[in-house]
């Protein structure tokens, strides 16, 4: 490269050796010399390749430094992590819990007979497919009729008597074990 500078400089002594690509011009506008055809053989602007190669080297290290502290976080992680197989006994039962839903809720009476969410729920369970879903999309999802027939295929009408229906079987699992879910 410094040889190339100095052939650039000093063309009549050592004859031209390396050809000019551009002719500078006034606040950098470059001419093209009358024997070349397009911009392909234009040399960029020094200025230009400084602040190139500088933006460069600035992403470059930013990669670089991104990909250290990434490097060096799953390090941390690693040194962390315990597999679920080196967990003593007593650490494995601090991390599950068990579902409390039905603790401190109340049992209502009606025709005397003792009715408990768990019995509620067993009894929702004992419908059809078809009817426990229109109950659970209705009730628990808060979906209309016209949104769950949608969702499957059918008309509204459909949806309604399944839901309305399903009063008379919830109803009549409650009678026949309301008092056998007393311990419970």
């Amino acid at each position: 490269m410094l040889l190339k500078k100095f052939f650039e400089k000093n063309p009549k002594i050592f004859g031209v050796f390396f050809k000019r690509q551009y002719c500078p011009a006034k606040r950098g506008k470059h001419h093209q010399l009358s024997n070349e055809k397009g911009g392909e053989n234009v040399e960029p602007n020094r200025r230009e390749f400084i602040k190139q190669c500088a933006f460069q080297k600035f992403c470059n290290t930013v990669l670089h430094n991104e990909a250290c502290d990434a490097h060096k976080e799953l390090h941390r992680h690693k040194a962390k992590e315990i597999t679920f197989s080196d967990l003593t006994l007593e650490e494995a039962r601090q991390l599950h819990t068990f579902d409390e839903y039905f603790k401190g809720e109340t049992a209502f009476e009606r025709a005397g007979k003792k009715i408990t969410p768990k019995l509620l729920l067993e009894a929702i369970r004992t419908l059809p497919e078809e009817k426990r879903k229109a109950v659970l999309l209705y009730y628990f999802e808060g979906m209309n009729d016209t949104e769950i027939a949608e969702l499957f295929d059918t008309s509204r009408s459909t949806i309604q008597y399944r839901r309305t229906s399903s009063f008379e079987l919830l109803k009549k699992y409650l009678e026949e074990n309301a008092d056998e879910w007393d311990e419970w």
